[in-house]
């Protein structure tokens, strides 16, 4: 009266591994999460860097690149930079600034949790400088 089944079921026993798809560890996973918050970190900073040259965003771009060079085995794809088309605006700056602050921030956390020492103090550092970057534009606009 009924049809069997002809196709594997969807659904996983509880303790069967499945072959599936591939796994990753989790320092796999820490490190993939790490490389695409310093990744676009670096395309921040090469955005800043475009509307606002500096010797220090220069600094940090050339450690950024390396450190997600070393997490992905490769240079990072870098977007060109766009010619500034006129003077930038105080409150882009800022805003440029605190996204930059917040993606060093989360590329803080996974570095802890990844006891990656390197990546940790470069994005305590790049925290510090987007920080003190964002703080006198906003003070003005007060």
């Amino acid at each position: 009266m009924y049809e069997p089944i002809r196709s594997k079921s969807v659904h996983a026993m509880a303790g069967a591994p499945s072959s599936d798809f591939p796994h990753r560890s989790r320092e796999e996973e820490l490190d993939i999460q790490l490389a695409g918050h310093l990744a676009a970190l670096l395309a921040v900073t090469d955005e800043i860097r475009t509307l606002a040259p500096s010797a220090d965003l220069d600094a940090g771009v050339q450690r950024l690149t390396e450190q997600v060079t070393r997490l992905r085995g490769g240079t990072p794809p870098r977007a060109p930079a766009a010619p500034a088309d006129a003077a930038p605006g105080a409150s882009r700056l800022a805003t440029l600034h605190r996204r930059a602050h917040a993606l060093a921030g989360r590329a803080l956390v996974v570095a802890a949790s990844r006891a990656d020492t390197a990546a940790a103090i470069l994005s305590a550092e790049r925290m510090d400088a987007h920080a003190s970057a964002a703080e006198p534009r906003e003070l003005a606009t007060h």
